[in-house]
């Protein structure tokens, strides 16, 4: 599974975010250190800063047969900009409860379950079974 933006439950080093810890769901405290003596922070992207997986995650959608798109404003680049990979005519599905305001500018048929994921998803399980 590719963690786009990171994952909560590791941390990294404010100074080198490839020494990865795993952390579970402790707190990361002020003075909570990495080997080399710089303070730990989540191993999540924060706005502003890059997305290095940005050119994987486009050609994982470029290669995929259905896009599902959970819980996103859809506003928030370049992760919503994913979407443009998509190959023509590949079914996308958006589960959201917001609307989407006309976001989308796709030449492929964008259906948009207006629920949270949860329920989004169990209704997706019946169209697609």
């Amino acid at each position: 599974m590719l963690h786009l933006h990171g994952e909560i439950t590791k941390a990294c080093s404010s100074k080198n975010k490839n020494a990865v810890t795993e952390i579970g769901f402790k707190d990361i405290k002020e003075g909570d250190v990495c080997p080399e003596g710089f303070q730990m922070r989540p191993y999540i992207v924060w706005f502003g800063e890059d997305v290095p997986l940005i050119p994987t995650a486009a050609e994982l959608v470029s290669q995929a047969d259905i896009l599902l798109i959970i819980g996103t404003s859809l506003e928030v680049y370049p992760a919503a900009g994913l979407i443009n990979f998509s190959k023509p005519n590949v079914p996308i599905y958006v589960i959201d409860p917001s609307p989407l305001n006309g976001k989308l500018n796709v030449p492929n048929e964008v259906m948009h379950l207006r629920q949270n994921a949860q329920e989004g998803m169990e209704k997706l399980k019946g169209l697609l079974s």
